[in-house]
């Protein structure tokens, strides 16, 4: 529902060499608000969230050329309504979705007379604002000054890495910062920086300064061809980290879904070939890239619930090679014995694409194989060009990719996420993060407790997690295991629930699973998808706990660092007026992420209810999960 409140028209000319002119702009409840005002030949804006400054006398600065747009500014008119509505997602956190903000567009005229204009909206936990930019403008350039109101902590996106931070902005020097950005203020509130709808230009670039200012800079805007909106610059706002990653701020800024019928988009997990190629089972099988190797993975998922099967890269060819056919399966790979026999099982068959065949093959010619053949979904890799171009091609192999009823997942160094798959929901993921075992290296205990908070922020994340064989994983014939994989195996099952993903892709070998049954058994009955996502306690690089619901039960995980740990976890998430029984599965008393690793013990059939408070015991490295089903 959409209401307008009122138009205002300014009409006395209010030129940046006159007094100060300053608006208030609110949110529904009034407790985030943005000064917005034209003083010293600039526009400025500051932002307060529950009394705590965030943002203090932001310099907006738009230019074309040499020439800036915005200074000398007189406002035209500010338009404003306000939205509060709801909408269900196809892939997401939470099904159902709430969007309430006041949305003002303020119309704005230089001394050349350029008209352009600025649209802000700002929810009770956000704001956001774009540029709309008139037909005819070539080569602009934002390159705007965000002050903020104190030297706070932050913590950033560090591509495959594990995260920058923590960090004071004062200590990191003049450079470079990757977005998301997380930061902690002096009041103890948290706030995000990052960007949504990606969609026409190249993401904007942060840099730190020494005056606890960030420079936000953007090139090539161009409305050469039409008026254009830029993406969104949006600060996601909380009380407590957990709040950022519960946002669905980022969806919210992006357009409606344009996909008529969804129903073909369905997230789930899947087994993965890729980690799994010379593991040699107990009856002598050894996995290959061959279709032997993939019927046995998908007679395991058809007999689990699980519903896909991943196949990786070189499956038509190595990888790299400009005369790798992706229409054309490589000797000992029969994709449509596969797909035929995963289709008899009830299991969908994603492919991997690499950026080189798609472009020497052709993009259309390939997905429309891909979807003649069945596939349900592509896993696409290493994307090449400049940062336009990316964003560019990631639209068009999404639309494409709809086009064909296929889903899509983009790996190495992907265009960041930012609430495209609102619009695009066949965009199930990304790895926008260091996932497991990925670039020749595992990740460390602290990682999977700072990726939360920051890289999925932004959006879902491949992090392909849950090993099971973890003291046999490197250095046991596997060809795609390059190192130890440090973590306890309760932990893994735990960073299922914590990580959102619209596939979470399972790295072990069937054999893995079934050794520990009793513990895959909580992976066995996760939903394809959950239908909320809570945050109920946590901090960053530290420990997180997260439940989420799946119809009438629930499933809840904690993680933590290097450091062992006990976590208070309150049930007061269940209904009152039911009762629950609850499966513990707990790190062994022994446990540690680098010796003990695959030691556990499960508790079941204890009584639970909204009342109940459990101590979580963590092993160094370790995690919990539990499994709560309604009883009545």
């Amino acid at each position: 529902m959409k209401r307008l409140l009122y138009l205002l028209f300014i009409t006395a000319v209010l030129y940046s060499c006159g007094p100060a002119s300053e608006f208030k702009l609110k949110s529904p409840d009034g407790l985030c608000f943005s000064q917005v005002k034209i003083a010293d030949n600039n526009l400025l804006y500051s932002l307060i969230y529950h009394g705590d400054t965030i943002v203090r006398n932001a310099e907006i600065h738009l230019l074309e050329g040499n020439d800036t747009l915005l200074k000398n500014v007189t406002l035209l008119n500010i338009e404003e309504s306000q939205t509060d509505e709801t909408w269900n997602t196809v892939n997401g956190k939470n099904k159902l979705v709430r969007n309430n903000y006041c949305r003002y567009e303020l119309s704005l005229r230089n001394k050349q007379g350029k008209n352009m204009k600025l649209e802000i909206r700002v929810y009770n936990q956000g704001f956001a604002y774009r540029f709309i930019v008139p037909k005819g403008s070539t080569g602009l350039t934002e390159n705007s000054a965000i002050g903020f109101g104190c030297d706070f902590t932050f913590w950033a996106y560090n591509g495959e890495n594990h995260n920058t931070g923590p960090v004071k902005l004062s200590e990191y020097g003049e450079n470079t910062v990757l977005n998301p950005v997380v930061f902690r203020t002096s009041e103890g509130n948290y706030f995000a920086l990052h960007e949504a709808a990606i969609t026409e230009y190249s993401p904007f670039v942060l840099t730190n300064t020494t005056d606890n200012s960030f420079i936000l800079s953007q090139e090539c805007i161009s409305g050469e061809n039409g008026s254009v909106k830029t993406s969104w610059r949006a600060f996601i706002l909380g009380d407590c980290a957990g709040d950022l990653i519960e946002s669905d701020l980022l969806i919210n800024l992006n357009e409606p879904c344009k996909i008529k019928d969804t129903s073909w988009i369905k997230p789930g997990k899947s087994m993965w070939d890729w980690r799994v190629w010379g593991y040699k089972a107990d009856d002598g099988f050894v996995y290959g890239l061959n279709t032997v190797s993939h019927k046995r993975f998908i007679d395991f998922a058809a007999k689990n619930n699980i519903q896909y099967l991943l196949i990786d890269a070189d499956w038509y060819g190595p990888e790299f090679s400009d005369s790798s056919d992706p229409t054309q399966a490589r000797e000992g790979v029969n994709i449509e014995e596969c797909m035929a026999y995963a289709k008899e099982k009830g299991v969908g068959v994603i492919l991997y694409l690499n950026d080189v065949g798609a472009k020497k093959f052709g993009l259309e010619r390939v997905l429309k194989q891909f979807a003649e053949w069945g596939a349900v979904g592509v896993k696409y890799g290493f994307m090449k060009g400049s940062p336009q171009e990316k964003v560019l091609n990631t639209r068009k192999i999404v639309e494409l990719c709809a086009k064909y009823k296929l889903m899509v997942d983009f790996h190495d160094n992907p265009i960041a996420p930012g609430g495209d798959r609102r619009t695009w929901p066949n965009l199930v993921t990304k790895e926008f993060c260091h996932a497991q075992a990925d670039a020749k290296r595992s990740y460390w205990p602290e990682t999977i407790v700072t990726a939360p908070f920051v890289n999925m922020v932004a959006g879902p994340l491949d992090m392909t997690n849950g090993w099971f064989g973890l003291n046999k994983a490197f250095g046991n014939g596997r060809q795609r295991v390059f190192a130890e994989i440090p973590g306890t195996v309760v932990a893994e099952v735990a960073k299922l629930i914590v990580i959102y993903s619209g596939w979470t892709v399972l790295p072990d070998a069937p054999e893995e699973y079934l050794k520990k049954d009793d513990l895959f058994d909580c992976i066995r009955k996760m939903p394809l998808q959950f239908d909320s996502y809570k945050v109920l306690d946590g901090e960053i690089g530290k420990f997180i706990t997260v439940a989420r619901q799946a119809g009438d039960d629930w499933f809840v995980g904690s993680l933590t660092n290097r450091d062992g740990r006990e976590l208070s976890v309150k049930f007061d998430f269940l209904d009152s007026n039911k009762k629950y029984v609850a499966t513990f599965y707990e790190d062994a008393g022994d446990t540690h992420f680098e010796g003990n690793k695959e030691a556990y013990r499960v508790q079941k059939n204890i009584d639970v209810d909204s009342n109940t408070t459990v101590i979580a015991k963590l092993a160094p490295g370790g995690g919990q999960a539990i499994y709560i089903h309604q009883t009545e």
